[in-house]
């Protein structure tokens, strides 16, 4: 997917964030975080704005904003699946059922489907080992995920 806001608003509207943050410590994941939750993702044309307001090299933005996972520079899906990565996980299956749903959706991680239905995202670490596998689909934890459990919830989405 792509963003449909032109590069002078997204300029504009990431200003605004980032002055409305100058005066806290360590301003720039809340920055990030609002950028994100305003067009979805952090686009490029927003990093250079948050670096000059900051003091900072787009290398430096660009480096905070890709340790974490959870920022996008392009707008996920309707839908965003996430599916636990980490070791208790795959231990029981995890790699065999992510496979699954990756052909399923036709799309590798950090994908989204064609029709713009689902994005398909690694974590490292749900919290949920005790129930693995494990997935988060929407911001809602699922836990000892089958085929059938994890089909259930990627068939909900179409609706």
């Amino acid at each position: 997917m792509e963003l449909q806001v032109p590069e002078a608003d997204v300029a504009n509207r990431t200003a605004a964030i980032a002055d409305g943050h100058l005066n806290v410590e360590g301003p720039l994941l809340p920055i990030l975080h609002d950028v994100q939750k305003e067009f979805g993702c952090v686009p490029e044309a927003a990093l250079r704005v948050i670096a000059d307001k900051l003091n900072l090299s787009r290398a430096e933005v660009h480096g905070v904003m890709s340790f974490y996972h959870d920022f996008r520079q392009e707008p996920a899906g309707r839908h965003v699946l996430k599916i636990c990565r980490a070791e208790a996980c795959q231990s029981v299956g995890g790699e065999v059922l992510a496979e699954g749903v990756r052909k399923a959706l036709g799309i590798g991680w950090h994908e989204t489907t064609p029709d713009g239905r689902i994005t398909l995202e690694p974590v490292y670490c749900l919290g949920l080992c005790s129930c693995a596998p494990a997935a988060m689909f929407d911001g809602e934890l699922h836990g000892r995920l089958d085929d059938a459990a994890l089909s259930g919830i990627v068939m909900e989405a179409g609706r």
